[in-house]
């Protein structure tokens, strides 16, 4: 293992969140001795002030940015205003602020949700461009995509080094399991679960069921981005995956079974599905920073809901 990280200042906003909390213990089994977290009560890194403060106060020498304002398809389509200006604001000025600074790098994370609707599968960086985001989830994915043309335009006008990277959805132990805003993979385990210790004979699930979708163990999507972090200095967008498909039927499917749960599910296809398929090339981070995720899907599930069942009590 390199010494890369060792004596450099990083700051990961976001640090304390469910991704966050794997990219930290990833510096440091790498060594890193100043790894900096501005937390929410400290900086709202939607303020201008906030962002010169922490700058000033934590004086980095990269920013890895981890921090958003995130949910399901119900958060999106409640609040996309939000979702929009808080996420375009944090990054726009986080990368403003950092160039400002002639901090050495950048790490910006941007979103699958950043993709056209229709794109082909599997998803090419190339195909960024080629329509519209999935209407549900526009708002975000456009705040985010808009960090890419920040980094591209700073490297050619300022020799800003910044890197934008395209996580696909993410899942594992310490996910988000409200309600309110979870995404699909804890959301089914939170009902399974929740289902066997009641003995409901049913669950609910929104759409259709026939979308498909690709995940990554967040530990594997960790270890992606500090590998991008060490390795790679380019502006041209790169895909972090799993490089799989399935559908949400087979989902919840799976998931039903891994927890015990033998009842039916119920699909509301008056609630929205969301894009129609989801999965990514990733040939890009093999190739460019030697990424490949390593995680078996039924493995990484296991571990998610024994997790849950470990501390449901207290969420």
């Amino acid at each position: 293992m390199s010494n890369f990280f060792e004596n450099r200042r990083i700051v990961v906003t976001g640090g304390a969140g469910f991704l966050g909390g794997y990219v930290t213990k990833g510096l440091q089994k790498r060594g890193c001795k100043n790894i900096l977290v501005p937390k929410i009560k400290d900086y709202d890194l939607v303020d201008i002030n906030n962002i010169v403060r922490m700058y000033e106060d934590m004086k980095p020498d990269i920013v890895i940015h981890l921090a958003a304002v995130v949910g399901g398809i119900g958060a999106n389509l409640e609040r996309p205003a939000e979702f929009f200006y808080k996420n375009l604001m944090m990054g726009v000025q986080l990368i403003e602020q950092g160039r400002l600074r002639n901090i050495e790098k950048f790490v910006a994370i941007g979103t699958i949700c950043a993709y056209p609707k229709f794109t082909p599968v599997p998803f090419k960086e190339e195909d960024l461009w080629n329509g519209y985001p999935e209407e549900t989830n526009a708002p975000y994915g456009l705040a985010k995509k808009m960090l890419l043309v920040q980094s591209q335009s700073y490297r050619t006008e300022y020799g800003f080094n910044s890197i934008f990277l395209l996580p696909v959805n993410l899942y594992g132990p310490g996910d988000n399991f409200n309600p309110a805003s979870s995404h699909v993979i804890p959301a089914l385990i939170k009902k399974c679960v929740d289902a066997v210790e009641s003995g409901a004979d049913h669950i609910d699930c929104w759409g259709t069921g026939n979308v498909s979708r690709e995940f990554i163990y967040a530990a594997d999507a960790a270890k992606g981005i500090l590998l991008a972090t060490e390795h790679y200095n380019s502006s041209e967008p790169v895909n972090i995956g799993a490089g799989f498909e399935i559908t949400i039927r087979q989902l919840s499917e799976k998931i039903a079974d891994l927890t015990g749960f033998s009842g039916e599910l119920r699909w509301d296809s008056s609630k929205p599905d969301g894009q129609p398929r989801r999965c990514l090339d990733v040939s890009r981070a093999q190739k460019c920073f030697g990424f490949e995720a390593k995680t078996p899907f039924d493995e990484g599930l296991k571990a998610t809901i024994d997790w849950y069942r470990a501390n449901r009590k207290r969420l």
